[in-house]
């Protein structure tokens, strides 16, 4: 059986001493409790913030009014202002954010519903991805959570194709 995504970024994050935080938005905490399901995730894991609302995003993650009035939450710019928010605000080495349209409504032209973007901001860089998922509202969680997860993973194991924003469908 091969091994989770949590697990092996778990053993990354303690080779290397680094420490992880989450902002998240659509997944409402799951990329927080697929980690922490890991015993000694504390050693690695320092916490996450679920900013749903706009509200939130601002207050707790110093994304910027003008950014979601003009891109919206759904967006480059918003996950990034995200990741670096909580990494900032948990004083974490990374941080990985992710905002997106779950459904099953929501969706309007150039953004349909499964539309998801992620942010990680790291000392050497920032990179964003997105992704467009064709579930339900909890398929496109889950897998939104395991999208995060991945771009942690690849980026712990040197992946160089996050040397340039990805667009997947």
């Amino acid at each position: 059986m091969e091994e989770s995504l949590e697990v092996k970024i778990g053993r990354l994050l303690l080779v290397s001493g680094y420490k992880l935080a989450t902002a998240e938005s659509c997944t409402g905490g799951l990329v927080g409790d697929r980690l922490t399901n890991i015993a000694g995730s504390s050693d690695y894991f320092l916490g996450g913030i679920i900013a749903y609302a706009y509200e939130a995003k601002v207050a707790l993650l110093d994304v910027s009014w003008d950014t979601l009035r003009q891109y919206g939450a759904v967006s480059r710019e918003t996950v990034l202002e995200m990741a670096r928010g909580a990494r900032k605000a948990l004083s974490a080495d990374i941080a990985v954010s992710v905002s997106g349209i779950a459904g099953p409504g929501g969706g309007m032209p150039g953004k349909p519903v499964g539309t998801t973007w992620f942010g990680l901001a790291t000392e050497d860089g920032e990179w964003a991805q997105v992704y467009c998922f064709p579930g339900d509202r909890i398929e496109n969680k889950s897998l939104s959570a395991q999208a995060a997860l991945k771009l942690v993973y690849d980026y712990l194991n040197g992946e160089r194709s996050l040397d340039a924003d990805l667009r997947v469908r």
